[in-house]
């Protein structure tokens, strides 16, 4: 499936997600999505970004894995579903996949925010600590690559391969 329907799909979830948990299975799904993104990108993707797409790729798989920590210290556990990722097949449109996903990125920290905010569970609330700090470092790993992407089309349109 196409990233860019994956992350939509993805934001359309949050948007309807309620309870704290779902909100988390949520972040966890964006993460890998991340991870996701990023590994296409390095297999598939212009080779000028394969760098930047690295660290996005390993970005998203510690976020991932702020929810194997939780689930060791039994503060919850990642969502049993298979992630959403798991069906990404195509990037046909690079910059707009990347858009989507920083802006998933940034509603899933504010979403976590709020269930940091509103839990009286101690277990819970370090974890979606955790889990904003790990949205923030994959948003950033986000920007990385649109700023190499931008220095690529830049140098496509001067005419510099």
């Amino acid at each position: 499936m196409d990233a860019v329907r994956l992350i939509a799909a993805g934001r359309h979830a949050l948007a309807r997600s309620g309870a704290a948990m779902e909100i988390v299975g949520e972040a966890w799904q964006a993460q890998a999505l991340a991870e996701g993104l990023g590994g296409w990108l390095v297999a598939s993707g212009p080779p000028e970004l394969r760098s930047e797409a690295r660290g996005l790729g390993e970005a998203g798989s510690r976020g991932c894995g702020v929810f194997d920590r939780a689930a060791v210290r039994g503060e919850g556990r990642p969502p049993a579903y298979p992630p959403r990722a798991a069906q990404l097949t195509e990037v046909p449109d690079v910059r707009q996949a990347l858009l989507g996903l920083q802006a998933l990125l940034g509603e899933v920290g504010i979403a976590l925010v709020g269930v940091a905010c509103a839990t009286d569970d101690e277990g819970l609330y370090w974890q979606c600590i955790e889990s904003i700090d790990a949205a923030d470092e994959s948003s950033d790993r986000v920007r990385a690559v649109l700023r190499r992407l931008a220095v690529r089309e830049r140098g496509s349109a001067s005419g510099v391969a």
